[in-house]
């Protein structure tokens, strides 16, 4: 269950989800305008913070 929550939060971290913006073509400004409002609204929610 452990390695099942790792994974999870990482691949559900902001950064990491900037990272795969830019992978998906997205300029570093918009991907980085998203993962601040994905941080904003939807992680902090889940994230219990």
């Amino acid at each position: 269950m452990r390695t099942l929550r790792n994974y999870l939060q990482h691949r559900f971290n902001p950064l990491h989800v900037y990272c795969r913006l830019l992978d998906f073509g997205f300029t570093q400004r918009v991907a980085g305008r998203m993962s601040a409002i994905y941080e904003r609204f939807i992680y902090r929610m889940y994230a219990g913070e």
